[in-house]
């Protein structure tokens, strides 16, 4: 059996986009393509005269992009959070076996 599978998206106006996936990326693959599209279809219906398609399919990619940064924070601070934590109760642990 193959480990990755062939795959064809279609993102904005663009031409049709080939690429091989792992059997378990391509849910996430489907998913990006169809919130990609969502966002670009509802900009394009309020899009200055003066913008074109890639303009607002790389306003799409910044707010993706915003967004993943945000997880990236968030997912920093719980580690942090998470390491402060293992650190007070190992020494709260190390405390009482004395």
């Amino acid at each position: 059996m193959k480990d990755k599978l062939d795959i064809t998206i279609k993102v904005a106006d663009l031409a049709p986009l080939g690429m091989s996936v792992t059997l378990k990326g391509e849910e996430d693959i489907r998913l990006a393509e169809y919130y990609v599209n969502m966002a670009w279809k509802k900009w394009m219906q309020s899009k200055r005269a003066d913008q074109e398609s890639k303009d607002i399919l790389g306003m799409v990619a910044i707010h993706f992009t915003k967004l993943y940064i945000q997880e990236l924070r968030k997912n920093d601070d719980a580690s942090k959070m998470l390491a402060d934590f293992e650190k007070r109760l190992d020494e709260m642990l190390n405390g009482m076996n004395r």
